[in-house]
């Protein structure tokens, strides 16, 4: 089991990196809000399926709702802003850029509210890294266009302060019972929100064509089931800090996706700014050797 545990991490990073491309070929079909919302609706159903097949324990009603909490976080809040944001004009690059703080901000957060530990390897790797996600987007911010403006730059820094806020909130209320149980109720939590936005401020037209339905179908299965799981299992496994930090290799592996299937641009520079981004979370991730005490 354990052999199987030391494969999540790049599993998670590399899962995680495609709901990028997903939104890249949903957001031209659909409004963000209403594409969220049925996303998480789906992803809430094939949870309370997986709750019945596994026998998973049901949550109390603290438990619910901590999870709902978390859910409203790091599913609404986080990726409701970060998609309004790009469909508003912000470049995805910029935003990528912005919500590449989250390692520091959730680290600060880890310190405060959960005790944790932080050592100064970890911090200068969590500052490394980001050095690196600097260099992997930097070719991405030289069009900024006017899609950047005070709206768009308010909701991009919104979403990292949540997803920061939700892992924190999961790591320290959410964490002790059912692992399916809990992430059905957090999409109840994000699925609520998308759905009141959607009827806030949006028309609600979807087109249905081929590129939606792959979109909808990879970011439910792969994405809200099981990049998501895996998260949860990090979050109850491991110390906030260094699971955050996995997210500075999320620019990298998007990248090479991008330049595999649509042909961006994959210069030198941002080859290096990978290599440095992964020793930033190789720093970060490092666990202290134990010394053993001397024989007398």
């Amino acid at each position: 089991m354990q052999s199987v545990k030391r494969f999540i991490p790049a599993t998670f990073v590399v899962l995680w990196a495609t709901g990028f491309i997903g939104a890249r070929y949903a957001m031209p079909w659909a409004e963000p809000f209403t594409f969220l919302a049925i996303r998480f609706v789906l992803a809430a159903i094939l949870f309370a399926g997986l709750t019945v097949l596994l026998g998973s324990r049901r949550a109390t009603r603290e438990e619910a709702l901590h999870a709902v909490v978390a859910g409203v976080l790091m599913h609404g809040v986080y990726l409701g802003a970060v998609f309004w944001a790009i469909h508003r004009g912000m470049p995805a690059g910029l935003s990528a850029l912005i919500v590449g703080l989250q390692p520091l901000i959730t680290a600060v957060l880890a310190g405060r509210l959960l005790g944790e530990a932080i050592q100064p390897r970890h911090w200068a790797g969590l500052a490394v890294g980001l050095v690196g996600v600097v260099i992997v987007l930097w070719p991405k911010l030289g069009a900024m266009g006017g899609g950047v403006t005070a709206a768009t730059l308010t909701a991009s820094i919104v979403s990292v302060l949540a997803m920061s806020a939700g892992t924190v909130w999961q790591k320290r209320f959410a964490s002790g019972g059912d692992l399916v149980a809990a992430t059905m109720w957090q999409y109840v939590g994000g699925s609520a929100l998308m759905i009141l936005g959607s009827l806030a401020f949006e028309t609600r037209a979807i087109t249905v064509n081929g590129e939606l339905i792959f979109a909808m179908a990879w970011l439910v299965l792969v994405l809200s089931v099981g990049a998501i799981f895996l998260l949860m299992v990090m979050i109850r496994d491991g110390e906030m800090s260094k699971v955050a930090s996995l997210f500075y290799l999320v620019p990298a592996v998007t990248a090479v996706i991008a330049w595999a299937l649509f042909g961006e641009q994959l210069n030198l520079l941002q080859i290096a700014g990978m290599a440095i981004a992964t020793l930033g979370v190789g720093l970060a991730t490092a666990r202290q050797e134990k010394v053993q005490p001397a024989k007398a």
